[in-house]
């Protein structure tokens, strides 16, 4: 039998804080629980005869944990067990019950995405931030990735997801999804997003990423020649998309430094993209469905959104306290 140590019997002598403990705090303090719980709140299970629901609080919180860490919710149930900081932030205390199971964990999920509250989430979370300050400016980049799907048939249907497409990148075909992005070329953070399958032109979307009140829009190539659809979506707007070249005419010296400028800003996009599919995880689909992965898109945007945001927010907070 192995030993009871000071440290297993919760006496730990030394400890260090760590990167996911220090995530998880700027994050608790950087979301709006309560304007997020009530938008959920009156479609949320009430306690009746039979088992009482779990907290909603408690149960946004291990969603967003889910997504966070890109868990599944066998492996978020596990993680709670597992991990101290996780079971701090969502305020399970194991001495008195147990972690919410995955059973739990998917209903809540599949409540959201059946009341289609992953882009009411992204709308609640946006004018939260205008309210402290982080107001959308008047110009926008606009850009695309794509969200690998598996391409495999070996699976209970003996087929691929029929709502997912290919597409060519380059030399490389594609099979998935593509998130379609607007971001604001001052916060760079995230005002509008559109799930579409991967065959979707860039260009389609283009209307749907654009607020109306822009003065520029920004965008790679593929938004090249879109004049008429900007001027549709925002009269005000001057096009500063990358002008593209063809085969029997190639781009001027001159256009290509035009690019070269104009890519400084375009950049700024990339900074989202990167929060999404690396620190986030999102960068293949989850589930089958383009609801189900258009949700957790919005989801993972609005999240995305106040981690760019926290280091304001908190400051904010700090200056309320003084």
């Amino acid at each position: 039998m192995k030993q009871t140590t000071l440290s297993t019997g919760g006496f730990d002598r030394f400890g260090k804080t760590t990167r996911r403990a220090t995530f998880l705090a700027e994050m608790d303090r950087a979301v709006p629980w309560s304007v997020l719980c009530a938008l959920i709140e009156p479609v949320y299970p009430k306690a009746g005869s039979g088992r009482p629901p779990v907290g909603l609080e408690r149960m946004l919180r291990i969603y967003f944990l889910q997504n966070w860490f890109n868990l599944s919710d066998p492996a978020v149930e596990e993680s709670l067990y597992d991990s101290l900081s996780m079971r701090e932030f969502a305020g399970v205390d194991l001495g008195r019950e147990g972690a919410p199971d995955e059973t739990t964990v998917c209903k809540f999920r599949h409540l959201l995405e059946r009341h289609g509250l992953g882009k009411r989430i992204f709308e609640e979370v946006g004018r939260h931030l205008q309210t402290q300050g982080l107001k959308v400016s008047t110009g926008t980049i606009v850009d695309a990735t794509i969200i690998n799907a598996p391409s495999s048939t070996k699976n209970r249907d003996n087929a691929r997801d029929p709502e997912m497409h290919q597409t060519k990148k380059g030399n490389q075909w594609y099979f998935g999804m593509k998130a379609h992005i607007g971001v604001d070329s001052k916060t760079k953070l995230i005002h509008s997003v559109v799930a579409t399958a991967a065959n979707e032109h860039d260009k389609h979307a283009l209307p749907e990423l654009l607020h109306g009140n822009e003065r520029r829009v920004y965008g790679d190539s593929a938004y090249s020649s879109q004049q008429e659809a900007i001027a549709q979506a925002a009269p005000k707007a001057r096009d500063f998309t990358n002008k593209k070249g063809f085969r029997n005419r190639g781009l001027t010296e001159r256009e290509r430094e035009k690019n070269s400028r104009k890519s400084s800003v375009r950049a700024k996009v990339e900074h989202a993209f990167l929060i999404i599919k690396r620190i986030f995880g999102f960068s293949k689909v989850s589930y089958r469905g383009m609801m189900k992965n258009g949700n957790r898109l919005f989801v993972v945007a609005s999240l995305a959104n106040l981690f760019m945001a926290r280091h304001h927010l908190l400051r904010l907070q700090q200056r309320r306290c003084v």
